[in-house]
């Protein structure tokens, strides 16, 4: 190892992805020092995000801290375990409803630390590896002043309808073949069936949502890599609704202390493939959007979400996908339990009203009863 010169460890260095990258930097102190490289780990996150190619993502990079820290924010995912535990009691206050105001801080100088224009989406789509989409949002989309209806209406952000012109490269359509390797469909009864294209999709599509705050100077990726569920012909015959996300902290901002990023991607099928005529199935992606709920699925206005956003900069994460995956499937479960307690909560409310209906009416029959028996 000593009589290799530096060139030539450079040369191996640049041939590894991030993972081994790392790993290599931990065997020798000349590792180490070529490892640390900013050209070794630009080229790294280039090849993982098509995003970051941009000569203004670069700079953004650069700005906040590099390449390689920019890697290490980004490649871990969000893991929150800290999701509180539903009690099937009648005291539960996870089952009453929220008022708005709970939501909020009223600390303007956090309002003024969460600015909009702050945030910078960047937004990569693979299927089977091949890279698909790419996308760069500066700014979060028709935002405006802090008095304005921004603050107080539903957050939501919108990728094939507030800017379609900023993608050079896709003219916001995507489309997806049995020239990428998607199976071919003759009918969408047969889809019913078997669902090979719903598991093909299912298992090959991969998505990377990553927000940079340029204040903060800091990046997290608010996605889960590989969907967390979906539905496929939903809302209609031809349409496949992928779910992604993420489990945010909200200790000091929401009464239920967490809240789910929510990443939605929809395909649409457009022509069903035929082997006779050689035709093949395509779909289209005619959604991909966000936007952040609590636990008791109410969709959070842009002043929370801006909170949280900035929360999550800065919260814990994890390489282990298989941890990532089981703080999201303790989420839901805590969800379901909610969304059980508060139909229990009102089934016994609903009973109490119908007994003291009935108890109300059978006093006042005796009432009237007893009246007709004097006279």
């Amino acid at each position: 190892m000593a009589s290799l010169s530096a060139d030539l460890f450079y040369d191996i260095l640049k041939r590894l992805d991030a993972a081994a990258l790392a790993r290599a930097g931990c065997a020798c102190a000349d590792f180490r020092a070529i490892s640390n490289d900013e050209d070794l780990w630009e080229n790294a996150c280039t090849s993982l995000w098509p995003s970051t190619r941009r000569d203004d993502v670069r700079s953004l990079i650069v700005s906040v801290g590099g390449f390689r820290k920019f890697y290490a924010d980004c490649f871990t995912l969000i893991l929150n375990k800290d999701v509180p535990v539903v009690q099937t009691n009648e005291t539960n206050p996870f089952a009453e409803e929220w008022a708005e105001s709970d939501y909020y801080y009223d600390d303007m100088d956090e309002l003024e630390n969460s600015l909009p224009s702050d945030f910078v989406s960047l937004i990569d789509v693979w299927y089977k590896d091949h890279a698909l989409y790419s996308k760069v949002i500066w700014g979060i989309p028709n935002s405006d002043g802090a008095n304005g209806w921004f603050y107080n209406c539903p957050f939501r952000v919108d990728l094939f309808h507030h800017s379609a012109e900023n993608n050079e490269n896709n003219n916001g359509e995507v489309f997806l073949s049995t020239i990428s390797d998607l199976p071919s469909v003759p009918s969408m009864e047969q889809e019913r069936k078997d669902g090979k294209l719903w598991r093909e999709l299912n298992d090959g599509i991969k998505l990377s949502w990553i927000i940079v705050n340029r204040k903060m100077k800091r990046a997290v990726n608010l996605t889960s890599w590989h969907p967390l569920g979906g539905q496929r012909h939903w809302p209609t015959d031809t349409d496949f609704v992928l779910r992604f996300g993420s489990v945010l902290p909200a200790k000091e901002v929401l009464p239920c202390q967490v809240a789910e990023c929510i990443l939605l991607m929809k395909f649409r099928m457009i022509s069903m493939g035929s082997e006779e005529s050689g035709e093949s199935s395509t779909l289209a992606l005619t959604e991909l959007s966000m936007q952040i709920e609590d636990m008791g699925g109410v969709h959070l206005n842009g002043r929370c979400s801006l909170l949280l956003l900035k929360e999550a900069l800065s919260c814990h994460r994890s390489r282990n996908y298989d941890e990532v995956l089981e703080s999201c499937n303790l989420y839901l479960k805590a969800q379901s339990e909610l969304k059980e307690e508060k139909i229990r909560s009102e089934y016994r409310f609903d009973t109490l009203c119908i007994v003291s209906g009935i108890t109300i009416f059978g006093a006042i029959c005796t009432m009237c009863y007893r009246r007709f028996e004097n006279f």
